[in-house]
């Protein structure tokens, strides 16, 4: 192989591997000389790429961590599994995956060649993810045109529904993608209402870039420096900012939880926006946190901890999970009273998925 830059880039293909590689079976594979090799290994060191030379009759290379991350050369198989797991988590607004998976998204597919694009869409459309139902369903590649457009500073438009349902067409200069762990959220600067909104993802339709740079406007949060003054790149600023406008939507609500299980259980098992509970020392532990999601969501929260638990405050909370208790209670004491024909009276038996 006499072309240099293609040798390279098999060369680096193949110390990506997770083993070790002999000299000679590297000059095997390529076709050169172990010097020619040798001369290789030093021009990607000289890249960046630590490689790492071990000593012996034999010798042999391997790539190891590094103080920075090198770019990474994926075949047709590992690119398509890469792009269907960040699709999946991204179009779900899983806790964790936040903006960097999307805009990690937003690379590969910009790259991937449209056979394989089709790969991609073919598997994520013949499967069906399990998920709890906590989020709406968000299509990824609204998520990466959105993810791509703030990060190359290009006006969007889309179309937008409203909490009421109403629909209107929105052109904005988009600033950050925040996700709550709930919902995907952008916060951006609308320019037919000449100010800066938050809008949910799900509920954004047919989003276009416009191709039109625009230099950044600063956003307006209170107590929040520069992104040059802090050294970041401006995620905790719309982070703030979507939390400002979110309780001006909605109330706040104060919860202190009390619960019958240790805190390491209850962390688990809450959504991280909620915060840890602290341990009470007997045996429990107990949540003082503030949030605004809905009091029928974090009702149904509260109970999916599967342990036992007491609510402190807000009352409202307490008056809902009462209410709910009681619907529940006749819901049970119903289908006790009207047996299903042919069912199993041993309720260990359950109708759960057959495992083949």
């Amino acid at each position: 192989m006499s072309d240099t830059p293609a040798r390279l880039l098999k060369l680096l293909s193949l110390l990506q591997t997770p083993r070790e590689w002999p000299g000679g079976e590297l000059a095997e594979r390529l076709d050169v000389s172990p010097r020619t090799i040798r001369r290789d290994i030093d021009r990607l060191r000289d890249l960046g790429y630590p490689v790492e030379a071990s000593r012996g009759s034999v010798g042999g290379y391997r790539l190891v961590a590094g103080a920075a991350m090198p770019p990474l050369l994926l075949d047709d198989e590992e690119a398509v599994a890469i792009a269907v797991g960040l699709r999946a988590g991204a179009g779900h607004a899983i806790e964790g995956v936040d903006e960097a998976s999307v805009r990690a998204l937003a690379k590969l597919e910009q790259v991937l060649p449209s056979r394989l694009r089709h790969r991609v869409s073919a598997l994520q459309n013949a499967t069906v993810p399990l998920t709890r139902g906590d989020g709406s369903t968000i299509d990824p590649r609204t998520l990466t045109t959105l993810a791509s457009a703030a990060t190359g500073r290009e006006r969007l438009r889309f179309a937008y529904r409203s909490g009421d349902g109403t629909r209107t067409k929105r052109q904005v200069e988009p600033y950050r993608l925040v996700s709550t762990g709930q919902r995907w959220y952008l916060v951006a600067y609308d320019l037919g209402r000449e100010d800066w909104r938050t809008f949910r993802v799900d509920r954004v339709g047919e989003p276009y870039a416009t191709g039109a740079r625009f230099t950044p406007r600063p956003l307006p949060v209170e107590g929040a420096g520069s992104d040059a003054e802090r050294g970041d790149t401006g995620s905790g600023d719309a982070a703030r900012f979507l939390a400002r406008s979110m309780r001006r939507m909605q109330p706040e609500l104060r919860l202190d939880v009390r619960f019958g299980a240790p805190a390491e259980f209850v962390t688990a098992r809450l959504p991280a926006h909620l915060g840890a509970p602290e341990p009470d020392g007997e045996g429990g532990c107990r949540l003082r946190a503030s949030c605004t999601d809905s009091l029928e969501w974090v009702a149904l929260r509260l109970a999916l901890v599967d342990c036992e638990f007491s609510v402190q405050g807000p009352p409202q909370l307490a008056a809902y999970l009462e209410g709910l208790g009681a619907r529940l209670t006749r819901a049970a004491a119903g289908a006790a009273a009207e047996p299903r024909q042919g069912a199993d009276p041993d309720p260990r038996h359950g109708t759960g998925p057959e495992q083949g």
